[in-house]
């Protein structure tokens, strides 16, 4: 009896150091893969970080001498800012002001000459050029004040893409520069949502009064394809 049930135990202790040993085996593995996804998500982070950094250094060393001289703004989210009042469209308005035109001559075809290389062809996932506007009503549009100034900005920003088509240097592009312009630009209205004060400032965070004039405005902002990859890291943080 004593040796079937010391025989008995060895078994069970065997068993036992089989599980803990399959159990040590899946910990590893479970911490590898762990590693691995935080590795991922570093590279996508670092990549994310370069990509924003290397535009917004190379758009800052073509324009910087000119950006003072127009009054533009490079904020290190990659919009450009246009604060000059000449430049700026009057109250109701969607005409694009002579000074403006000149301005664009000289920035659009520098400024897609940078985003169009070919190192940034799967960085950049779009183009916004976005209108702003004040707080006045536009009824010509839409008897609710914030959808009339919706589409007051929206028509803003289109104006600029129509400058741009009409351009020589636009219709003097090879047919694959023109194509990925036009999968990049998008015109967006963001209405009077985002208003500026004196300072240029979102009035949301700085609770000062509206600048009416500085609120309509035109912005460009670049999104890079890097957004969506850290949306996704996101999302799998969610699961």
């Amino acid at each position: 009896m004593k040796d079937s049930s010391d025989n008995n135990w060895i078994s069970f202790s065997d068993i036992m150091t089989v599980l803990m040993v399959i159990f040590l085996f899946i910990s590893i593995s479970y911490m590898l893969q762990v590693q691995k996804r935080q590795a991922q998500r570093d590279e996508i982070f670092e990549e994310f970080k370069a990509t924003k950094e290397e535009l917004y250094n190379e758009l800052d060393s073509v324009f910087k001498a000119d950006f003072q001289k127009w009054s533009v703004k490079l904020d290190k989210d990659l919009s450009i800012k246009f604060t000059n009042p000449d430049v700026l469209f009057q109250s109701g308005k969607t005409n694009i002001r002579p000074y403006f035109a000149t301005i664009l001559e000289e920035f659009l075809p520098r400024y897609f000459n940078v985003i169009l290389q070919d190192k940034y062809s799967d960085k950049i996932a779009e183009i916004r050029i976005e209108g702003h506007t004040d707080k006045v009503p536009a009824p010509r549009y839409d008897k609710d004040p914030y959808i009339a100034n919706t589409l007051l900005s929206q028509k803003r920003s289109a104006e600029v893409i129509k400058y741009l088509r009409k351009m020589k240097y636009f219709k003097g592009l090879p047919i694959d520069k023109t194509k990925s312009i036009e999968f990049l630009l998008t015109a967006n209205g963001l209405s009077y949502g985002r208003t500026v004060d004196d300072n240029g400032e979102l009035t949301i965070i700085s609770n000062k009064p509206i600048n009416n004039e500085k609120s309509r405005r035109v912005e460009f902002r670049i999104i890079t394809t890097s957004n969506k990859l850290i949306e996704k890291v996101l999302k799998e943080l969610e699961n």
